[in-house]
């Protein structure tokens, strides 16, 4: 059907984005069959890094110590007294509880913490997963899965069923950013490494990787790397990127993902919420990109400052699919700026979001929210074509939507999406 009025525009665009069934690329979820690795609940919400940060601002009588020394029903109550009661609860972490409690119907009003606990208390994990799932579109959730977790990798040496909407991705950190204590981990696998790369080292770490490529079944390796990380680079770090890690994705013919601009643990005394950003030299990806063309790349970096140039390095490579607004660019107001620049550079070759969810809860407002923006732009670029005499179609706007919210991931792998048949 043809669009033929910015009314009519508007209203099907904004259906369209709200109803269109996601993969969501990169999170940090696990399926039942991972046992304590997935996390849900409301004090898992509360406690997650961002809201500890948060709320160590405004408690400055509050010792780091004594509050790790808390259970987490503690912190949780400590959370939301100090960021939900005794303040307005407007930052976009806080935001995101409030939109995922009224979305489980909840009554916000009364603003009764353990009315809410009673809920959780009662209903299954897989029960909640189906629930999650329906409400927030999410039809694939992409894992993050690390062969160096001892706990995790007995997960997989039980070889249980795994659920077709939980699919993996090889996560590779300690491979590449710490060295020189995970290598004793791969030679407790049976591997034949050294740690100053000697002997069969580069042979075992590709066995190593392709053991788990068969294992998983990834769809991308992907590490996180810091805000200084150089390439080409004449490191440990550089040598089994270009030894190992390009040489299996190749063969194995999956995507190498890049998350760049991390830097650790600048304040250890918040754990897990101590991590912080830094601008990245985008003449790493320039080169490492253009130097392996037959080998295809997801880059996301996490400082604003570097949206731009990433974008353009997009259009001069083909082989870069450039996705989300990780971590600490997932707030409203830069997402909107990032995703209107992007369309504007690349059209719809892009992912404009991933939920990088740590609690599987978080899906819905990480979607809700997102959602919200990525229509917005939208209907923007829409109404600027047909203002401009441009015939727009219904069809074709689902196409590029869902092109948007999956479509151009699943053909930058070169595979179908599994879940057409499920």
């Amino acid at each position: 059907m043809t669009i033929q009025s910015k009314e009519q525009l508007i209203s099907f665009v904004k259906e369209t984005v709200q109803n269109t069934q996601v993969t969501d690329i990169h999170t940090h979820l696990f399926a039942e069959s991972f046992g304590d690795l997935l996390l849900w609940g409301v004090d898992e919400l509360l406690t997650y890094h961002y809201l500890i940060a948060e709320t160590f601002r405004f408690r400055s009588d509050l010792s780091y110590e004594a509050f790790w020394n808390m259970s987490k029903q503690e912190q949780a109550d400590l959370i939301w007294q100090t960021l939900f009661i005794e303040h307005s609860p407007y930052s976009e972490a806080c935001r995101g509880v409030v939109t995922v409690l009224n979305r489980l119907g909840f009554d916000l009003k009364s603003r009764d913490l353990n009315a809410y606990r009673e809920y959780f208390s009662s209903v299954s994990s897989a029960d909640y997963i189906n629930r999650i799932l329906e409400l927030a579109k999410v039809k694939t959730v992409v894992m993050t899965n690390d062969p160096f977790d001892a706990y995790e990798r007995s997960k997989w040496d039980a070889n249980v069923a795994q659920d077709p909407r939980f699919l993996a991705a090889l996560r590779i950190d300690p491979l590449l950013n710490l060295w020189d204590t995970s290598w004793t981990k791969l030679a407790e696998q049976g591997y034949d490494v050294k740690q100053d790369l000697s002997g069969n080292t580069m042979e075992e770490i590709r066995r190593f990787l392709n053991d788990w490529i068969s294992r998983m079944n990834p769809l991308y390796m992907a590490v996180s790397l810091p805000n200084d990380f150089a390439y080409p680079e004449n490191s440990v770090r550089g040598r089994i990127i270009d030894e190992c890690i390009v040489p299996v994705a190749r063969e194995a013919g999956i995507p190498f993902a890049m998350m760049i601009g991390v830097k650790r643990k600048v304040n250890p005394s918040l754990k897990d919420a101590g991590d912080s950003l830094g601008k990245s030299d985008i003449g790493a990806v320039e080169r490492i990109v253009s130097k392996y063309q037959d080998v295809k790349f997801l880059v996301t970096m996490l400082s604003r400052e570097n949206q731009h140039e990433l974008a353009v390095t997009a259009r001069k490579n083909r082989n870069l699919l450039i996705f989300g607004c990780w971590w600490f660019l997932n707030n409203p107001s830069l997402i909107e700026e990032i995703t209107r620049m992007r369309f504007e550079l690349l059209g719809g070759s892009i992912i404009p979001q991933h939920s990088d969810c740590r609690i599987l809860d978080q899906l819905l407002y990480k979607w809700d929210h997102s959602r919200e923006i990525i229509a917005k732009v939208l209907c923007d670029k829409y109404s600027d074509l047909l203002a401009s005499g441009w015939r727009l179609e219904e069809e074709e706007i689902r196409r590029d939507v869902e092109d948007l919210l999956g479509g151009t991931f699943w053909k930058f792998l070169g595979k179908p999406d599994p879940a057409l048949n499920r």
